[in-house]
């Protein structure tokens, strides 16, 4: 088990290394040759690694099989360009409302006896709300709230998922790049990147971003020509949350997320313990995420046990039935990717199962490939009816029905919509 006192040591090594996917390099013979024939000079004109053996292996992290899953990278770098540049619709008037609101208009979400009575009940009148930018075309935005205007007891921060019409949120979900630190584990890059802890245009900055200051020092990185750390989400998050807990004595805090922002929400507390942020990890209450991706592979799970298992768990993953968003990127010999924490299960009926992994974990199991779409047609049955079996609050509009409908082709996209946690959370029931 790598605690602090082993960071200084692995980090301060020349040991890390990288896996980049370039989709805007290379063209589509370089990527047929790559997929069929594993072609090792086709795989390095859109694969950037710090050594060749990781691109011969399709991104593994070792082994010496070879690989067989050349073929997610391709499609990851298929959809990626598919993306392009997705228009986004304007905010700022008041009859705006954004494709979550459309999804599910609900405002008044507490109940009691779910869940989030016994997490907290939050006095809406002392909020912060950051909108942080880390590069000129991709935003991370984080909401910051007291559950009192003073001597607070608890400070809540949650970090926004993915946009439905934001190509860069979608393009990070999919992205199979990584950054591998010794002793601590594999970080999904584009993870590190929304959080302002690195730019794969220059790779030392990840390096310099995941030291203590004092190693920093000693290396010379603090030379590198980056960006202001004032001005990354991560930095900015970590500095007024140090500033809320000097003000409120008693305070613990909580983070949490949905989707990508599940991703950053967990990300958070483990840089934190890079970082050797003590002081900040004592007053953790806990990480709840929601339809939340891999993050690491099992290293980073096993690095992290000692913070976020003992005495008690304070990481908990919430994960709707069928959601593919929860099962990416892929656990399997080649990737490696690994969930750790806490697996809060609900299936398609709200019953709550407590497990170590969800069941399906890597989603394209043929053998579950009727179940999905018969389950999606039971949800889009069940929404239809859902007005009337739980009262008007539960009634689902158009926006959600059509997504619903959406799903009989694609069920594991429907199931990551954020309706379907909001009703896990507050008509859950254990088995």
């Amino acid at each position: 088990m790598a605690g602090n006192g082993d960071i200084d040591g692995g980090i301060s090594g020349d040991c890390f290394r990288y896996l980049i996917v370039r989709p805007e390099k290379g063209g589509v013979w370089d990527w047929m040759k790559y997929l069929l024939w594993g072609d090792l000079e086709s795989g390095l004109r859109f694969l950037e690694s710090s050594d060749r053996g990781s691109v011969a292996m399709g991104g593994g992290a070792g082994g010496g099989e070879e690989a067989d899953d050349r073929w997610i990278i391709i499609v990851s770098i298929v959809v990626r360009k598919l993306l392009g540049e997705v228009i986004i619709p304007k905010g700022g008037t008041e009859t705006f409302i954004s494709t979550i609101g459309q999804l599910d208009e609900r405002v008044e979400l507490y109940k009691p006896g779910s869940v989030t009575e016994r997490i907290v009940n939050l006095e809406l009148d002392d909020r912060a709300i950051m909108d942080l930018y880390y590069q000129k075309e991709n935003s991370t935005q984080v909401f910051m709230i007291c559950d009192k205007p003073k001597d607070a007891t608890l400070i809540l921060i949650s970090f926004r998922g993915t946009e439905p019409f934001n190509a860069n949120d979608w393009s990070t979900d999919i992205d199979y790049s990584w950054y591998e630190i010794p002793k601590v584990g594999k970080l999904h890059m584009g993870f590190l990147e929304a959080l302002g802890l690195g730019n794969r245009e220059d790779i030392r900055t990840f390096r310099y971003h995941l030291q203590t200051e004092i190693i920093k020092e000693s290396d010379g990185i603090d030379k590198i020509d980056i960006q202001s750390l004032d001005m990354t989400a991560y930095h900015m998050v970590r500095e007024k949350l140090r500033s809320l807990l000097e003000e409120h004595k008693n305070a613990k805090f909580i983070v949490t997320g949905h989707s990508l922002g599940g991703a950053l929400a967990i990300l958070f507390p483990v840089v934190l313990v890079i970082h050797e942020e003590k002081k900040l990890m004592e007053n953790l209450l806990g990480v709840y995420t929601f339809g939340q991706p891999r993050v690491g592979n099992r290293q980073l799970g096993k690095f992290m046990e000692a913070h976020l298992d003992h005495p008690v768990p304070k990481y908990f993953r919430v994960v709707y039935c069928n959601d593919l968003v929860p099962r990416l990127p892929y656990d399997d010999k080649t990737f490696l990717y690994k969930h750790f924490g806490v697996c809060l299960y609900y299936n398609s009926c709200y019953t709550e199962q407590r497990m170590e992994e969800e069941p399906n974990k890597n989603f394209f199991d043929i053998e579950q490939l009727i179940p999905e779409h018969a389950n999606a047609v039971w949800e889009l049955i069940r929404g239809l009816a859902m007005g009337c079996t739980h009262g008007q609050d539960y009634k689902e509009g158009w926006f959600s029905i059509l997504v619903r409908v959406l799903g009989l082709a694609m069920p594991g996209v429907s199931a990551h919509c954020p309706t379907n946690y909001i009703n896990s959370v507050r008509l859950g029931k254990s088995m």
